[in-house]
């Protein structure tokens, strides 16, 4: 009986010291040390990407002109077999017509070829780098003591937040410091209504 008494009152000091813990870890829950970064500017101003945009336009220019310098010559090349298609004869124009058949199928494979190329050389870069970037901000974050650090943008986690908790001009200006350590090319601030954009 005294056994089953005890038992009783231990079970109620429990129930009791519950609450008492859970009101405690609510008091800690606010104490939480959040931030945000917006990656959309952090993605535009970062010069690094900069570099990178800069690098894939020029290269996407450079293959489409080669494909467009392609092109032009195979459409000559049709025009020119139309044109004489009757003055030089029926064998002459079948033999042509097949040659510009291959032509064509080896232009499209080419196509084809410059796209798959450069998509796979930009996804490795790009995945590198905001790789890199992820990282640089978890460092960042921890080092300077944050429980959470959200991102803004596109893909927004954060529907609100006051400017005071904005961390991204301080990330960009590291990111670009170790940018321009990295590769000596010095980085441009950006405007000031560029900054705002």
């Amino acid at each position: 009986m005294l056994a089953v008494v005890s038992l009783s009152v231990m079970a109620c000091n429990k129930e009791t010291a519950t609450p008492a813990t859970t009101e405690t870890a609510t008091q800690k829950s606010g104490d939480f040390k959040t931030a945000y970064i917006d990656t959309e500017r952090l993605m535009k101003e970062y010069q690094e990407f900069k570099d990178f945009e800069s690098k894939f336009k020029s290269m996407s220019e450079r293959m489409q002109s080669e494909l467009d310098r392609d092109m032009k010559k195979f459409q000559n090349d049709v025009l020119d077999l139309q044109k004489n298609a009757q003055s030089k004869g029926m064998e002459w124009a079948q033999n042509r017509q097949v040659e510009l058949e291959r032509r064509q199928q080896t232009l499209a494979q080419k196509e084809q070829n410059f796209m798959q190329k450069f998509q796979e050389e930009s996804a490795v870069e790009r995945d590198s780098m905001v790789s890199s970037m992820k990282n640089f901000i978890k460092d960042y974050s921890k080092g300077k003591g944050y429980d959470y650090v959200f991102g803004t943008g596109d893909a927004a986690t954060v529907l609100f937040a006051k400017d005071e908790y904005d961390l991204t001009q301080d990330v960009l200006d590291l990111l670009n410091k170790n940018y321009e350590e990295k590769t000596g090319k010095k980085v441009e601030e950006p405007k000031k209504e560029e900054a705002k954009k």
